[in-house]
């Protein structure tokens, strides 16, 4: 295997492309109890039309089905569910499914390759059939139906809808009732067959486990055909102005405060590695300098009541889209919008603070050697970055190179009226 080092960090990490193109990491945690392992795809929610593998036209598929087969894979052709060997073995498994990536994941202590082995098993162990897909609907509605009765949930994805006008990131990740009632067995293997093609899938190992037993496991099991597995995956996505969709949503629900969030549409896409990574460092530094506790912004809104210790913000960031948000709960959230605006009109006009530029960028620094404590942060971020061509190790590299005039010149770009939306849940009048 190569062998990856990074010698400020004193981490390295192990790596090996299998025949068949599925990308393995192992990084050692000597010393460490917990080992945790993430077997995920590049294919979220977003990914809705596509050429798949073995035909030529472009398909369509319905909303909400790359949540709808994860939600399958754990169904079993013996009637079993992949949960219960984790338990059998002492292991916790999950999995996720966001707009970019589907992720299968386990830890645990002991029975570690056993786990291992079942993780990757199941995972290229599809069972589809006319019954199984329509029981998985009524538990899919319910699940929408709980998140569509969400303040949270509602205020995030209306500022979305605001943000977005074509991208489907405006697109609930679970879709709606309508579409997921749609989907048949026949779109979900072709969904699967497609997207959990090993060249568009990662292992990510972590934990003080034994890099040849690893690979052994790894390599054992394959259940793929390797001559159908050298296309590329044609995905389309339509075209997506520059400017927001709406400028506000308001929606009413149940609650004693007004909640709201605050978005920037950034227009600066379709880059990768570690160009995209420099542009969400620098991003983070900025939202952190202007929006964190502490900040000159912060105080202001708090000294005058319209804000608590909800409020917040960050930066989003993928390849073909991100945004800044800012939410909190308010009783007054469009008076915190113009202020917000015109503390960041005031840092345009008068500059930023350098000595605070340097306080953050030590913070971050300090923050990111302390997550390497931690396995699943590791595991996670790897793969999240590695899909986006990132190499998480690089990081830190990237974090010290930061100048103080970037961050300026992304204030001015980036932080603009015009891209600004709001979404705000309102008390309901009862």
């Amino acid at each position: 295997m190569k062998k990856i080092v990074n010698d400020i960090l004193k981490e390295e990490v192990y790596y090996e492309k299998l025949e068949n193109g599925l990308d393995v990491y192992f990084m050692p945690k000597h010393g460490f109890t917990k080992k945790y392992a993430i077997l995920a795809t590049n294919y979220g929610s977003n990914e809705l039309e596509f050429v798949p593998i073995g035909e030529s036209e472009k398909f369509r598929v319905n909303e909400g089905i790359a949540h709808f087969l994860e939600h399958k894979m754990f169904e079993q052709p013996d009637g079993g569910n992949a949960f219960d060997k984790f338990s059998k073995w002492g292991a916790s498994a999950n999995a996720f499914t966001n707009f970019t990536m589907t992720a299968y994941l386990f830890s645990g202590t002991e029975n570690f390759y056993d786990s291992l082995d079942h993780l990757i098993d199941y995972v290229q162990t599809p069972y589809f059939t006319d019954e199984n897909v329509e029981k998985e609907k009524g538990i899919i509605e319910q699940e929408i139906k709980m998140y569509e009765d969400d303040p949270d949930w509602n205020v995030y994805f209306n500022c979305l809808k605001a943000l977005y006008i074509n991208h489907p990131v405006r697109v609930d990740i679970a879709g709606s009732v309508e579409s997921i009632y749609k989907i048949t067995k026949e779109e979900l293997y072709k969904c699967y067959n497609t997207f959990y093609n090993p060249g568009n899938m990662a292992l990510f190992v972590v934990g003080d486990l034994d890099v040849d037993k690893i690979m052994e496991v790894v390599k054992k099991v394959n259940h793929y055909d390797v001559d159908k597995l050298s296309n590329e995956i044609q995905k389309f996505y339509p075209e997506e102005p520059d400017r927001v969709n709406e400028k506000e949503i308001v929606a009413k629900f149940p609650i004693s405060m007004p909640m709201f969030n605050i978005a920037f549409k950034d227009n600066k896409v379709g880059i990768r590695g570690n160009e995209l990574l420099r542009k969400e460092i620098v991003t983070e530094i900025l939202t952190d300098m202007i929006f964190k506790r502490g900040s000159r912004l912060f105080e202001d809104l708090y000294m005058k009541g319209l804000i608590n210790d909800n409020f917040g913000g960050g930066f989003s960031s993928q390849v073909d889209y991100g945004f800044t948000i800012i939410g909190g709960d308010s009783k007054d959230p469009r008076e915190v919008k113009k202020i917000i605006l015109e503390h960041i009109e005031k840092y345009k006009k008068e500059g930023l603070n350098k000595d605070e530029f340097e306080r953050v960028k030590k913070k971050k620094i300090g923050n990111f050697l302390k997550y390497f404590d931690s396995v699943n942060f590791i595991a996670n971020n790897f793969i999240s970055y590695n899909f986006k061509g990132i190499n998480l190790l690089d990081y830190l590299d990237v974090l010290k190179d930061v100048t103080f005039e970037e961050v300026e010149e992304r204030l001015k770009y980036h932080l603009k009226e015009e891209y600004c939306v709001i979404s705000i849940v309102e008390p309901t009048e009862n």
